[in-house]
Parts: structure tokens; sequence; C-alpha cells
């Protein structure tokens, strides 16, 4: 069934405005968005319209209640400026699994790859083509029945829109290892992108912030003793031979990062361990000169290496970040494959 989309451009485009070599991450916005309603049990008057403010009830359902999720993903442009998409429907899927788990609507396939396709080709010019840049493309849904009161919403908007992006973390980064703060617990959302899986973390980031710290990284919330997450990404540790991720539990996000970071070391002949990892274990690795590289994944930042990681007031300073085998292989790998210049065996790569 092919989707009917309206398409209204805009009469003006911004794009003389921007400067593609200096974007700070998150604050500049292409010409249009994409923008489809649910309702009576059907998604309704897909179209795609010039990017701008939206007009919403003061009661605005998701406002109150927090039924609201997203997604994060990436369009990039080849040598040859053809646009082209990393994992979309992945991104699809993990979107219908947090609606799944926050009762709200999914959204059908063909609809979202239609509306997704047509925003992006219609801004292919906003990608960017500087080394690291790409077109940061967020997906989300919220809840817009006008109502007040505690129950599942039957109303919802999915939205669209896009950013031209340069490196989200430009450097290696410095964590802290969370002690009293929790994200997640068993029978909870962190495997979902509920936004207010991110509110929660604003206060201890700030927190860390204040302590010059980049980031934070999440233990689990019945012992402080496993790690989990970063804010932003998944983690990894290179320890003697093998390469160990905390295994999805369902307190963790499974990021579609991760999982390429996974799939592309194994097929290297890397030994990838996903378990539990111990901050404990971790340390002793460092003391004992076995722990080699540390580093986060996520589409905005791809690979960031960690510098350091603080632990109970304790600085652990890791490799020269310029020289470590694994983040480095990994980063130029993805980003190598994300823009076309390296061939892949996995199905990862959606033509626009």
């Amino acid at each position: 069934m092919a989707i009917s989309i309206k398409i209204t451009k805009t009469p003006q485009s911004r794009i003389g405005d921007c400067d593609f070599n200096n974007i700070p991450f998150g604050t500049i916005f292409s010409d249009h968005m994409f923008m489809v309603d649910y309702e009576d049990g059907e998604w309704h008057n897909a179209q795609i319209l010039p990017y701008g403010p939206l007009s919403l009830s003061p009661s605005t359902f998701a406002l109150h209640y927090g039924q609201a999720i997203f997604e994060g993903m990436k369009a990039f442009k080849t040598a040859e400026g053809e646009a082209q998409l990393f994992r979309p429907h992945d991104n699809w899927e993990r979107l219908n699994l947090s609606a799944r788990r926050m009762a709200m609507a999914e959204i059908p396939e063909e609809l979202f790859m239609s509306g997704l396709k047509a925003l992006v080709d219609l801004d292919r010019d906003w990608i960017p083509t500087k080394q690291g840049s790409s077109l940061y493309l967020r997906p989300y849904m919220f809840a817009t029945d006008e109502f007040v009161g505690v129950r599942p919403a039957k109303h919802f908007k999915l939205i669209i829109f896009s950013c031209p992006v340069n490196a989200y973390y430009p450097k290696p980064i410095r964590v802290i290892v969370e002690e009293k703060y929790v994200r997640a617990f068993d029978g909870g959302v962190g495997n979902a992108k509920a936004a207010g899986n991110y509110g929660i973390s604003m206060l201890p980031t700030a927190e860390a912030n204040k302590k010059g710290f980049d980031q934070i990284i999440w233990t689990d919330g019945v012992s402080h003793k496993y790690i989990e997450e970063s804010g932003t990404m998944n983690v990894f540790f290179a320890m003697g031979k093998k390469i160990i991720t905390p295994a999805l539990d369902g307190t963790i996000l499974a990021g579609i990062t991760r999982d390429s970071c996974i799939k592309l070391l194994r097929e290297k002949g890397y030994e990838v361990e996903e378990r539990k990892i111990s901050i404990d274990e971790i340390v002793e690795a460092h003391q004992n000169g076995l722990l080699t590289d540390a580093f986060g994944s996520g589409t905005a930042a791809i690979i960031a290496k960690i510098a350091a990681f603080n632990y109970k007031g304790v600085e652990y300073t890791l490799p020269n970040p310029e020289e470590r085998e694994v983040s480095n292989w990994l980063y130029n790998t993805l980003y190598s494959i994300q823009t076309g210049a390296t061939p892949t065996s996995f199905n990862w790569i959606d033509k626009v």
C-alpha cells in the first residue's frame, strides 16, 4: 500500500545561514519536518511541512504524564554525493519496542520509512560532508490527548526533524562512576528510549559536570556494583584479549551502534563478552595493566574514547587515546561504512 504524504516546502531555505564547519550539536535545524497523527486507531494526515513551532493545548497529555518516546539516527553523504541512512529499520523496531512499553500506538514500517526517506531527500543539501559530521535525525512520538487523568492516551503525534551536526564529543571524555542516583531498575523502562529516562539524568549529570566530568557511568540500582551504561552511550572495556560490554538485561538500552560494534569486532576476530561487569573488576584490570581501552558507543557520538574514569574519588587514567587499537579501528570502520567508503557484509545501509 503506497503512503501518501502531503509536502509543503518552505518558501525560504535557511541553509545559507548555516556554517557547516561550526555546528554546536543539536542547535541548527533543517528546513522541514515530517508529521503524522494517530486517532481512532489509525495513522492519518502524513505530511512534510516547514520546520517550526507546534500548537498544543495546555492539557496535552504527554506534558503531564510523560508518554513520550524518541529515537536518534543519522544520514550521511557518500563521496559521490548520495544520501544514505544507517540501520533505519533497527531504529523503527526500537521505536515500536519503546511504544509497546509506554502503552503507545505502534507505527507501521512503511509509513515510518516513507516519511523518513522523503524528509531526508527533501533536505539532502543539509547533510554535512566534513569529516565526522552527519545529518542527525530525531523521530519522536508523544501523547496528544487533551485530557487530565491517568490512563493510557488514545491520540499520538509522530514527528521527525533533522539537524546537521559535527562531532558530539570533540575530544576523549572524563567520566565518573555514579554511586548515588539510579537510572533504571528491573521491570522499569531502562530498555526503552522514553523521554523520562533522560529527564531523571539531568541532575546527576549536572552535578558531574560541575566536578569537571563530561558524563556519568551508571551502575545497577541494587548494589551500585555493576556497570550499566553511560548517560548517552553504551560502554565497552578492552581487558587483556577480551572486549567486555554489559549484557542487555532489560535495564539498559539495546544500542544500535553497540550492536554494530559487537558484530564488527567479532567479524574482525576479537573475543567479545556480553555479561555483567563490576566496577571492581575494571579497577583491578586497570591496576594490573590489563585495561587497554574503554569507550562509549552511540548514534550521536559513534565512538567516544574514555580518557579517564573516577570511582570513589580516585582517578584512573587510561592509555593514550591516539594509540588505542580497538576504539580507533572501530570509529574509522563504522564511519567509513556509514559514508559509503567501505562496503560491509551486513545489511546496514539504506539509500535515499
